[in-house]
């Protein structure tokens, strides 16, 4: 066999027994079955037909499942890995906690709300509490830890996912949380090569452009993925984002095209970059294939192959799963795909799983863990992990007028606006906020943003039905009105990250800005505003003097800005980013 992979080295350290598993089981593998090997399909369904066509008959070499009932995925995973003839690698975007596989599972924080803490021990639990989580339920892949630096706040998913847009920061939260991961024997992910944040545009659904020059990208990303590669990452994931810079200077003769081309498509960036420069022997995967960002790049068709001879190991998801595994196959035929690049790819996944004992647990039948080793996901020790990074992370921006700490007896009456998506005054975040508020002693009214008036409701009021009117008159109050009504204006912004998404801005929904909904009365009312989501909502909110992030939106979180906002407890958190966005004018 031609194909050299040093299998004891770094990432895969495995001794002679292992090796002698990965070159026996590749032996016997078949054609079809190393095209099913290099695909990870989507977890959609626990019904046993579905499944073993998808195990037994694709022979996929992983499948990643999103979040859901504890005992149902457990189930689901005894099922597939009790199917499956090579043990599977079974993922999770376990980014933020156990909640990333399971519904009961700790919600630990955003990433940023853990480099908030600013201790990177912090990012070792992290790391511990998702995978020992995601373990018990059969987890041996996790598609993380996010290592993207948040260089673009425009940009609508990397934000509060990321440990912030400090290089040397990231990388210590990152190789921390690897520690957590490798105790629980749960193989990472860094993502998502060769580094997002950097273009305000989603790869969900464009092919983004990494514009850093090659000394800036060695200065940042390339010391992150350096230092975490040589500390022994087990995986790369490549995402759909395109690196023009790196990928001229490996190949001066490089077209706009190829220079434009998303890295899961790119020989240049994965193995000029990754596998040369940065020294990478593990296992590469892509990001999601049905991204607009890889499918827009060339036709499926040659996509699929195209990925594999250019140096990925693995394909993310498919548009349709037997389609795919047939262009691969016709990849094959053609030349577009040699029989090399494909064995390499299958020794790669074979020497992978090894590293993670796969063979030997598989032999034992300890792929899945008993069904009582589930008591440990949401346990309470994992979620007093939890409840301290809350604590540690909410970070007090400014407070320009010393408005805090807040009580009944100073601002009695609040006029609290939940703006999120379901722009609810009775969804289960505004009441909850009300609720607490309500506790502390406070008076609180809720601002309906269901309501949108029109110009055409002011020049025709006199007919306005009684209960349109009544809104429109508590809507467009009077500056002496808002005075009198209200001690205290608060707004809570739970704008969360989504892919898909172009922007995540606030938008005032009332007509020319003229109702209390926008904050034009900032300077006639006290107001605070904080944001449990995006950490930038000062750029469209500069009026505001006093800002808080909290970074998630989860109870613990809310009960610890409680707290601080009462002056029971200190503000500890501090920024990982730059919440003024660079403008001296914020």
């Amino acid at each position: 066999m031609s194909i050299k992979i040093d299998y004891k080295a770094n990432p895969f350290c495995l001794d002679d027994e292992a090796i002698k598993w990965v070159e026996d089981t590749f032996t016997t593998m078949t054609e079809d079955e190393k095209c099913g090997q290099v695909f990870c399909p989507m977890g959609f369904s626990n019904d046993e037909n579905v499944l073993r066509g998808i195990v037994e008959g694709a022979a996929v070499g992983g499948m990643m499942y999103r979040s859901g009932p504890a005992k149902e995925l457990r189930a689901t995973h005894k099922k597939i890995q009790d199917m499956a003839k090579i043990p599977l690698l079974i993922a999770a975007n376990t980014e933020a906690g156990g909640d990333g596989l399971s519904f009961e599972g700790t919600s630990f924080g955003k990433p940023m709300a853990v480099a908030a803490t600013n201790d990177p021990e912090n990012g070792y639990r992290m790391g511990y509490v998702a995978c020992k989580e995601g373990a018990a339920l059969g987890l041996n892949w996790s598609f993380a830890p996010i290592v993207d630096i948040n260089r673009e706040f425009h940009n609508p998913i990397t934000n509060v996912r990321t440990f912030g847009d400090d290089p040397k920061k990231i990388e210590a939260f990152a190789s921390r949380y690897m520690d957590g991961a490798d105790e629980c024997g749960v193989a990472v992910s860094i993502k998502h090569f060769p580094g997002d944040g950097i273009d305000e545009r989603d790869q969900h659904i464009v092919t983004s452009v990494n514009s850093l020059s090659v000394r800036e990208w060695d200065e940042s990303f390339g010391y992150i993925y350096g230092s975490l590669i040589g500390k022994g990452a087990k995986t790369v994931m490549v995402g759909h984002i395109a690196q023009p810079a790196y990928v001229k200077e490996i190949n001066r003769d490089a077209t706009k095209e190829e220079m434009l081309r998303p890295a899961s498509l790119s020989k240049e960036l994965l193995q000029g970059l990754l596998r040369g420069k940065l020294g990478f022997n593990g296992l590469i995967i892509t990001d999601a294939t049905p991204m607009v960002g890889f499918t827009s790049a060339m036709p499926r068709s040659r996509a699929i192959p195209t990925a594999i001879m250019s140096g990925c190991d693995m394909i993310l998801f498919n548009k349709d799963l037997s389609e795919d595994i047939g262009f691969l196959k016709d990849g094959l035929k053609s030349g577009l795909l040699t029989n090399e690049r494909l064995n390499e790819a299958v020794l790669r996944i074979l020497a992978t799983k090894a590293s993670l004992g796969l063979h030997v647990k598989q032999r034992e039948g300890r792929l899945v863990p008993p069904e009582d080793a589930i008591d440990i996901v949401g346990c309470s020790e994992h979620r007093a992990f939890a409840k301290e990074v809350a604590d540690k992370a909410i970070t007090l921006v400014r407070d320009e007028k010393a408005l805090l700490p807040v009580n009944p007896g100073k601002y009695k009456r609040i006029y609290l606006n939940v703006i999120d998506k379901e722009m609810d005054p009775c969804s289960d975040f505004a009441l909850m906020w009300k609720e607490k508020l309500e506790k502390e002693g406070f008076e609180v009214t809720v601002r309906d943003r269901r309501t949108r008036i029109t110009p055409m409701d002011f020049m025709d009021v006199e007919n306005l039905p009684d209960k349109k009117k009544a809104l429109l008159n508590e809507m467009y109050r009077s500056v002496s009105e808002m005075k009198k009504d209200y001690d205290l204006y608060i707004y809570v912004c739970n704008m969360e990250n989504a892919s898909n998404n172009t922007t995540l801005r606030l938008n005032w929904n009332v007509l020319f800005g003229l109702g209390d909904d926008a904050p034009w009365h900032a300077k006639e009312i006290p107001m605070i505003m904080i944001s449990t989501a995006y950490p930038y909502h000062l750029f469209d909110a500069p009026m505001i003097g006093t800002y808080i992030n909290a970074y998630s939106g989860n109870e613990d979180f809310c009960n610890a800005v409680i707290e601080k906002l009462m002056g029971r407890s200190k503000f500890e958190g501090v920024s990982p980013i730059d919440p003024f966005c660079g403008k001296d004018y914020i």
